[in-house]
C-alpha cells in the first residue's frame, strides 16, 4: 500500500530557463501525485521554459512563486533539478544559495541530480559528503571537499542533512523513488 506524502511540503528551486525538462517535471508531478505539497520556485515571476538534452525546446510551467520569497523554514525537503544552464545561473545566485544553507543548518534533506549539485558546490555544503552527479561536474565536487560515487542515486547523512544525489534522466524512476521514501519517513 502506498504512503500518502500529504503533511510533507517540498521546494524545487529553478532558474526560468534551462532546466532539463524532466528532471524538473518528474519529481513535481509524481511527488504531486503521491500527496505532497510541491512548490515550484523560479527565480522571476513569469513561465519556467525546460529544455532536453540541454538545446532542444521543453515543455512550458507556471511557477508557484519566487524563490526569493520562500523560506526553507517552510518546506521538509529541497529539490534541485538540473540542466546545465538552469544550474550554471542558479550556483551563483545568493538567495539560491542562501535557501540550500538553510536547508542543510536545519538538518532538511536535499535532493540534487545532473549538474544540481553545482548549487551546493557553490555553496560549500559538499565537504566530507559523498555524492553522485552528472560526470562533467565531478572535478567540482571533489575541489569542494565531496567524494564522488558513480551510482544511479546515492544517500549521505554526514554533516547533519540528508543530501540524496543522482546521475542523469535515466536514473530518475530511483531518484524519485528515494525522495518519497525519504519523505514517507
Amino acid at each position: 500500500m502506498a504512503t500518502s506524502l500529504s503533511d510533507k511540503k517540498v521546494l524545487i528551486i529553478v532558474r526560468n530557463w534551462g532546466i532539463e525538462e524532466t528532471e524538473m517535471t518528474r519529481p513535481l508531478r509524481e511527488l504531486r501525485a503521491a500527496g505532497a505539497q510541491v512548490t515550484l520556485a523560479a527565480d522571476e515571476p513569469k513561465p519556467v521554459e525546460t529544455v532536453r538534452h540541454d538545446r532542444y525546446v521543453g515543455e512550458i510551467v507556471e511557477p508557484d512563486t519566487v524563490y526569493s520569497e520562500v523560506s526553507a523554514d517552510d518546506f521538509d525537503m529541497l529539490v534541485v533539478p538540473g540542466g546545465t544552464c538552469n544550474v550554471d545561473r542558479l550556483r551563483i545566485d545568493p538567495v539560491a544559495q542562501t535557501l540550500a544553507k538553510d536547508f542543510a543548518a536545519a538538518g532538511k534533506p536535499i535532493a540534487a541530480i545532473c549538474h544540481a549539485p553545482w548549487l551546493l558546490v557553490n555553496s560549500g555544503l559538499l565537504k566530507g559528503k559523498t555524492l553522485t552527479s552528472c560526470r562533467y561536474i565531478v572535478a567540482d565536487i571533489q575541489n569542494a571537499g565531496g567524494k564522488y560515487v558513480d551510482e544511479e542515486v546515492h544517500v549521505d547523512d554526514a554533516n547533519g542533512f540528508k543530501l540524496i544525489t543522482s546521475r542523469k534522466p535515466a536514473d530518475l524512476d530511483a531518484f524519485v523513488g528515494t525522495i518519497k521514501e525519504t519523505l514517507a519517513q
